[in-house]
């Protein structure tokens, strides 16, 4: 069987760590994922979509990641039942994350945590002086 989860979107709020009572670290989130298609006059829809995360992978998120990072994640659909505060009962449906990947560009991951943001290297244009021409003699080596 498969359970395979895949997507992209951006974080609806700072991940908090939390710890159990057993002593596992773990964080959960929700992301907004826009809808890929729009009928013509309507605004596209988002999706938010439930996220937990354990262990090393919740201390990654909180380290690196805030309120509106873009993030890729891939992990495995869980549901769970629980009774509300009124006794009716409930199912949760939650993306449980394996891996994360950066997805904005380099100043917003900065920002988001330890990693300094750094400034773009700066180009020269070359002139053609600057190139040798290549002798062709049709001998290639492979």
């Amino acid at each position: 069987m498969i359970n395979n989860v895949t997507l992209m979107g951006r974080l609806t709020a700072d991940p908090e760590l939390r710890t159990t009572t057993t002593g596992r670290n773990v964080t959960s989130f929700s992301i907004a994922v826009d809808r890929s298609f729009a009928r013509a006059g309507e605004d596209r829809q988002t999706d938010f979509i439930n996220i937990v995360a354990w262990q090393q992978q919740a201390d990654f998120v909180c380290r690196y990641f805030k309120k509106g990072s873009m993030i890729a994640l891939t992990g495995s659909l869980q549901t769970r039942s629980y009774e509300d505060k009124n006794g009716n009962k409930r199912t949760a449906y939650e993306v449980v994350a394996r891996e994360f990947s950066f997805c904005g560009s380099k100043a917003e991951t900065g920002a988001a945590g330890s990693m300094p943001a750094q400034a773009a290297p700066a180009y020269q244009t070359a002139s053609a002086a600057d190139f040798e021409e290549i002798p062709d003699d049709e001998d290639l080596p492979f």
